[in-house]
């Protein structure tokens, strides 16, 4: 069942004309929304009042924070933030050398001067206001199309955040739902101290590394903890030894007792992206095109670097997040396009615009409202689709530091000399200081070797594309012009790398003050890359901006033709994610991947332990294993395990963004963490099912045991509010759970 969005402009009659009855645990929920579901939370074993989770600011909600792509929260009042571990791991690894690897030996600060700081550009997002702004995007917008249209939001937004930042403690954005539908305003305070605190060893936090990413039975401690720095005055400063912690209004709980089986849970956080309300055509050519193309290119990089830096090396080091990355995108597009092959995906989506587009010929009136909303959308699509072979050559070559570390330095000198408002997305002065950030971290995460390599891999699959898609002015930089010649391009890529400045932070640095007529004038040979290649790029951008403000005239309109007609069948629709805070909720509950298997709803530390094989990723760590065979569970063991539960499944609806989430119970008490869905639900961004759709968690017992029993942590574990739990109370969770069964 499907759910209706509390965004769309219903009238108070219609709204209470749906009779919604959950048969799935579907939907990532705005807050607001919480009150319409709050039979379906309730009969879930929600203990709260449904109202209660609506305000930003009270609690569970004020405990919430984004780090901008993973979520985490609050668990002291001395702002101690836990995420997962690879929500954390850049940070390690920016900390880490060769002499001093804190990903494989794990980092624990006793002390708050033991404290590192995160790395540069690292932020800490709290959601304290949420406006609807769609009057205000909308006001005057009439007819528009192309790039007038696309200019004509793009500036309304920038006015409204602009607004909205005069207090600079904050970072706002205007974010789109249903395609352009509506807009939403978000305020966020914004803290910029944030500093390392603790990660396990990766011999725990990444145990069972890329094979069993997106796999069951899992065994992965993956949490890792920061915290949140603010200067004397209680705002948000620069990194500071005389900051001090920030005090969050609220903070989570600890429910040492964790969940059993068919307990509620539900996941606070920033769901990144959906895409359940794509239309046919965008869904065949994502699973048959896209999503196998970017699966190639993503493994050639990544045999690249390891057939180019030693296992511990300081080379490695630096691309230890990028690998990371990289695999876990490549085996998440396996999995789509296995259960795209498999499922019926493309088919369910032709016959419900099938059907849609026969009911809106059924009346004059909603063929006048509706009749060219998907037929004008799918034109556009499939113009979108022409250059996609192009688009995603150049968008994986700019993963060379280098190339496209001078585009943006270019593009910085042109758009300074704009009023500040008409500069694009990331060089206003609202983005000066993350920009110099991002000219910081690189030399931590760059070798100029493997750079070189990468750039030259991209090359050879740009070289081969059709003649129409080839720019002429990067053909000749590189000599492409009578096609590809290996030799000439790494003679030329040579001595481009070895004259080149662009490997130094201080050039950087200082190229983020100099004019165009300085970048005009350099010698650099990425400077003169980037000004010889500017023209073309920014006329696709503009061809780009004028089919994005089409699209933006028309996705809308078939947004509100599918409502529209959802409303009549009293089948509501949600939202789709937008990296925006919401709520999912659901229970611990198994599954069954394939006729005759069933998959348990918890594993244990001897599942663990039978696993190990000394060797990564399957090497935990020796006094671990010694704790295992003696099974010593301190105050951790789960009676009806006997033994401390790792991992444990649940029916939240989740997606990529989560990943950091706080997993709460009944009561909003933290008992864990959100890390990974099961394999057979990676398509759930494109396509749910609720007999497949599990969400894989770390179990706050497990966190605890290792903090407590491995790492020695015992400092975090006394900072936060730790409730008891008596095994009794475990016990009659327990017997509750048989007898409903």
């Amino acid at each position: 069942m499907r759910f209706l969005s509390s965004f769309l402009r219903l009238t108070v009659a219609s709204v209470a004309a749906f009779h919604i009855t959950a048969i799935a645990d579907e939907g990532m929920w705005q807050p607001h929304q919480l009150p319409s579901i709050s039979e379906e939370l309730t009969a879930a074993g929600l203990e709260l009042d449904p109202a209660s989770l609506t305000n930003l600011t009270d609690f569970p909600m004020g405990a919430i924070v984004s780090l901008g792509g993973c979520s985490a929260s609050f668990v002291s009042d001395q702002a101690l933030v836990v995420s997962n571990h690879h929500c954390v791991y850049g940070s390690v690894q920016y900390n880490s050398t060769e002499e001093n690897n804190l990903l494989k030996n794990g980092f624990l600060a006793k002390t708050l001067d033991q404290e590192l700081p995160a790395a540069p550009g690292q932020r800490i997002y709290v959601t304290e206001e949420i406006t609807d702004v769609t009057s205000l995007i909308n006001a005057g917008i009439n007819n528009m199309r192309g790039e007038e249209r696309y200019k004509f939001i793009d500036l309304n937004s920038k006015k409204l955040v602009a607004e909205c930042e005069q207090n600079k403690d904050y970072r706002c954005s205007v974010v789109n739902f249903h395609g352009g539908l509506e807009y939403y305003l978000f305020k966020q305070l914004t803290i910029r101290d944030v500093r390392l605190v603790h990660a396990p060893a990766s011999s725990v936090g990444k145990y069972g590394g890329d094979i069993d990413n997106w796999m069951w039975p899992r065994h992965t401690g993956d949490y890792g903890f920061y915290r949140a720095y603010v200067g004397k005055d209680g705002k948000p400063a620069d990194y500071s030894v005389d900051n001090v912690p920030y005090q969050p209004q609220h903070h989570l709980k600890v429910n040492k007792s964790s969940v059993s089986e068919s307990d509620y849970i539900m996941v606070l956080g920033y769901p990144g992206r959906t895409n359940r309300y794509r239309i046919a055509s965008e869904v065949e050519h994502q699973f048959t095109w896209a999503y196998p193309i970017a699966k190639t290119y993503r493994e050639e990089i990544i045999n690249l670097i390891h057939e180019n830096s030693v296992e511990g090396s300081d080379k490695r080091i630096k691309y230890q997040n990028e690998l990371a990355s990289l695999a876990n995108y490549a085996k998440n597009y396996g999995s789509l396009i296995e259960s795209y092959g498999k499922g019926t995906t493309l088919e369910r989506k032709q016959a419900l615009e099938a059907d849609l587009t026969s009911w809106i010929n059924s009346s004059a009136k909603l063929k006048k409202e509706y009749g060219n909303a998907l037929s004008q959308l799918n034109s556009l699509v499939a113009q979108s689709q022409e250059y996609a072979p192009q688009s995603y050559v150049l968008s994986y070559m700019a993963r060379s530091q280098l190339l496209s570390t001078a585009y943006k330095l270019h593009r910085l000198a042109i758009e300074k000399q704009k009023p500040d408002l008409e500069r694009i997305r990331g060089y206003q002065q609202r983005d000066m200081d993350r920009f110099a950030q991002g000219m910081k971290t690189i030399n931590r995460r760059f070798d100029k070797d493997i750079d070189q390599k990468i750039l030259t891999l991209m090359l050879t699959h740009y070289a081969a594309l059709p003649e129409k898609q080839r720019i002429k002015e990067l053909d000749q930089y590189f000599g492409l012009e009578n096609g590809l010649n290996i030799d000439a391009l790494n003679t030329k890529l040579n001595n481009v790398y070895s004259n080149t400045q662009l490997g130094d932070e201080a050039t950087r640095l200082a190229w983020m003050q100099k004019s165009e007529a300085e970048f005009n004038d350099s010698t650099d040979p990425f400077i003169e890359l980037a000004v010889n290649t500017y023209k073309v790029r920014a006329a696709m951008e503009k061809q780009s901006k004028e089919l994005t403000g089409n699209i933006q005239a028309y996705r809308p309109k078939f947004m509100e033709a599918l409502i529209a007609y959802n409303t009549a069948k009293d089948i509501p629709v949600y939202a789709d994610a937008n990296s925006t805070l919401r709520v999912t909720y659901g229970n611990v509950k198994g599954y069954s991947p394939k006729d005759g298997i069933r998959a348990e709803a918890f594993t244990t530390l001897e599942g663990l332990a039978a696993k190990n094989t000394g060797e990564f990723p399957f090497n935990s760590p020796q006094r671990q294993l010694d704790l295992i065979a003696k099974k010593q569970y301190g105050d951790y063991r789960k009676v009806d395990l006997n033994s401390v539960p790792v991992n444990f499944l649940g029916t939240l609806d989740i997606t990529g963004g989560n990943s950091g989430s706080p997993t709460l119970n009944s009561k909003a008490e933290f008992v864990g963490l959100v890390f990974d869905g099961v394999y057979e639900s990676i398509i759930g961004g494109w396509d749910y099912d609720e007999k497949l759709n599990r969400s894989i968690h770390v179990d706050v017992r497990y966190m605890l045991w290792v903090m407590e029993h491995i790492d020695g942590a015992t400092n975090l574990i006394d900072e936060m509010d730790i409730v008891e739990f008596s095994e009794t109370s475990t016990i009659t969770n327990s017997a509750v759970t048989a007898a409903a069964e």
